[in-house]
């Protein structure tokens, strides 16, 4: 079964930027921490060709190892309060979910959580 990518475009209200995406990464850390079928989480802040960052947006890129890993995800029991927590505080929510074709091996390498100084080379 295909990997599955989930990107999703957030833009905050005026002076909410800040609060979301401290929430956001504290939910990206826990995700990586608690569900084994996600490979990766990102947040991420937009800049535009100058490499200024777009006020009030912040992008998420999720990568689960299957579609029951996103199931699994959305039954997290967070997910309702963290939707509570970050609805006031946003404009907009732009959702892309897709199944991965090809690219590199999404098991290459070590999630954040297995790094250590012993990893050094």
């Amino acid at each position: 079964m295909a990997e599955v990518t989930i990107i999703v475009e957030f833009e905050t209200l005026d002076g909410k930027e800040a609060e979301f995406t401290r929430i956001i990464s504290d939910h990206a850390r826990r995700t990586l921490q608690e569900e084994p079928g996600c490979k990766r989480f990102e947040v991420i802040k937009p800049v535009d060709d100058d490499f200024r960052p777009l006020p009030n947006v912040v992008v998420v890129n999720e990568l689960y190892a299957d579609q029951a890993a996103v199931i699994a995800h959305r039954a997290n029991p967070r997910m309702k309060p963290l939707g509570q927590a970050t609805a006031p505080l946003l404009r907009s929510r732009r959702l892309i979910m897709a199944a991965t074709i090809g690219g590199a091996a999404a098991d290459e390498g070590k999630r954040p959580e297995e790094l250590s100084a012993a990893n050094d080379d």
